[in-house]
């Protein structure tokens, strides 16, 4: 019965490929052809095609889709290509990229936080003269400079990143990076207030709290989590360069003016963002789980509806949390999440948001030295980025089923079908996204649609929840960047410096020091903001932090940021 449905869905696939692979474009680098051109992109016949099953592994949690999947069924029988994805399960990045490399064993492909780890131990092929071999990819991917970022000490390119990129003009209607998130049912019930600083974002929390201690089914609130565990402690220890005023560098303050390096870690900003966490906590506003608690808990605790604030990246929960909020109706009870880009004083500029493309080359994902077909996995790679019905199939799923095309070619869902979208069971039996496979924003190659569907401006009208949407009109927003209001500018040729620093190594004195300070702000962090005396556990953290000689660190760092001057 399955095969017999996903070849009734490949025959309304092939119905669409007159509409997806047409159209003018434009998108970074050197215009490339339509896809399925010039034998570099695409699928020369519609003919069913050998299929070969790739192995790929992920250092991030993430769920298996069934081994049937009707989408995935129908990709590898028009792109020869099935890809069983595993995702990261009880153990750190780091750990599970050692476990690998410790058992010599390897998926077909991979991406993982550690990939200088497995550049040394030989386990990813280089990709030079597979990239060389599609011009137009190369053209479209990346610029010149940028392929560069990606060379590693040997010479060779390893890995992609898959994220980031524009095709056509940009039509972002999500906040993807990090931000003070609060849910848009206390924003209502305060009057939609103006808040601009921590002092205003903790004020109404309280005061929603006061009047509000239990959701309407008699769940308590929770004023204000952290995310603390393994690398994502971001959410507790970077704000303070958002707070200033700065763009997400990540691991260092850029002045832009002297092109000097800057430490967030010591500065004033962190340390009052720090001193009103202590606060809250004290006065029992911040949840006392939050330095304990595993992502799986937090996302868990979050999908409840019952947190009403906190600080994280959109791409870390909002993808599984509005799921449930939608299935479960609570979204239409205002648990929806909004940014806000607070800053340390109110009227300050704030660039908690990005507007331009990011080049993260710290990590990508990779082709291994035990891939059984290395051509054929780049290939699919190429067909991932170019080719626009692949494309659509991965993030809009099947015409007719997934979505409707209207008479001026414009996608869009029925109510039934974003619901299906959302359910988990629906997901693994049906959607297939391969989400760490290269990827487009932007307008795609049409010239009309969105290549994200939450980016599709009626679609992301109408997914809205009514309390999400009076939230929007309140503020005059039209989208998530709207309502943080970052400052519109392109970052320098270095933006971000954390995919500089996310490969550094312990091979160096500043490396060693990165190293150490990681640890130590993983240590100290915490019983900082859970202190009853937050000075002199302040100075005590100050103490351990320059022990860990930090100047070696921005040392290099700045070495870096001279090359761009």
């Amino acid at each position: 019965m399955k095969k017999k449905l996903a070849t009734i869905l490949l025959a309304s696939v092939m119905a669409l490929s007159a509409l997806a692979g047409c159209g003018d474009k434009e998108a970074k680098g050197d215009a490339s052809t339509s896809a399925g051109s010039g034998g570099q992109t695409g699928t020369e016949s519609d003919t069913p095609q050998e299929i070969t099953d790739f192995t790929m592994f992920i250092t991030m949690p993430g769920s298996e889709i069934n081994s049937d999947n009707e989408i995935a069924q129908i990709i590898a029988e028009k792109w020869g290509v099935r890809i069983k994805e595993t995702w990261l399960t009880g153990q750190s990045a780091s750990e599970a990229t050692g476990t690998l490399i410790a058992g010599g064993e390897y998926p077909d492909f991979i991406d993982s936080d550690d990939m200088a780890l497995l550049v040394d131990a030989g386990a990813l092929v280089a990709l030079d003269d597979y990239i060389d071999k599609y011009p137009d990819f190369k053209n479209e991917w990346f610029t010149p400079e940028e392929w560069e970022k990606f060379r590693q000490p040997d010479g060779h390119i390893y890995w992609i990143n898959p994220f980031g990129n524009t095709m056509g003009q940009s039509t972002a209607t999500t906040h993807n990076d990090e931000a003070f998130w609060i849910q848009v049912r206390v924003l209502e019930w305060a009057g939609y207030p103006k808040i601009e600083t921590m002092d205003d974002y903790f004020k109404v929390i309280e005061e929603y709290m006061a009047a509000n201690p239990t959701m309407d089914d008699g769940t308590p609130n929770m004023a204000y989590t952290i995310l603390c565990e393994d690398w994502r402690y971001f959410c507790l220890e970077n704000a303070g360069q958002f707070l200033a005023g700065h763009p997400n560098d990540g691991s260092v303050l850029v002045d832009r003016e002297t092109l000097t390096i800057g430490d967030y870690n010591t500065s004033e900003d962190t340390k009052k963002y720090l001193r009103k966490l202590n606060e809250e906590y004290n006065k029992g506003f911040v949840d006392p789980e939050s330095f304990t608690q595993t992502y799986d808990e937090y996302i868990a605790k979050l999908s409840t509806g019952r947190v009403l604030g906190m600080v994280d990246q959109w791409w870390d929960f909002a993808n599984t949390v509005n799921d449930v909020f939608k299935q479960q109706g609570l979204d239409a009870k205002g648990c929806n999440y909004v940014p806000l880009g607070l800053t340390t004083e109110a009227g300050m500029e704030n660039r908690w948001h990005t507007y331009d493309d990011t080049v993260n080359q710290a990590s990508g994902v990779a082709i291994t030295v035990d891939c059984k077909d290395p051509e054929k996995a780049f290939k699919f790679l190429v067909d991932c980025a170019m080719d626009q019905e692949l494309h659509d199939l991965r993030f809009w799923g099947v015409k007719d089923v997934d979505y409707q095309v209207d008479e001026n070619g414009l996608y869009y869902r029925t109510d039934d079908q974003r619901m299906k979208w959302s359910d988990t069971s629906y997901q693994a039996s049906h959607r297939c996204m391969y989400s760490y496979l290269p990827q487009w924003g932007g307008t795609s190659r049409d010239g009309k649609n969105a290549n994200q569907p939450t980016e599709q401006p009626s679609e992301f009208q109408l997914n809205m929840a009514q309390p999400l949407k009076d939230c929007f009109a309140a503020y005059g927003a039209r989208n998530y960047p709207d309502m943080i209001g970052s400052v519109v500018e392109t970052n320098g040729p270095w933006f971000p410096m954390y995919s500089y620093s996310n490969n550094f190594t312990t091979e160096t004195p500043g490396g060693v020091a990165w190293a150490k300070m990681g640890e130590i702000k993983h240590e100290y962090l915490p019983k900082v903001v859970m202190a009853k005396d937050f000075d002199a556990a302040w100075d005590e953290y100050m103490e351990a932090y320059n022990a860990c000689k930090p100047e070696d660190f921005l040392s290099e760092m700045q070495a870096i940021l001279d090359t761009f001057k």
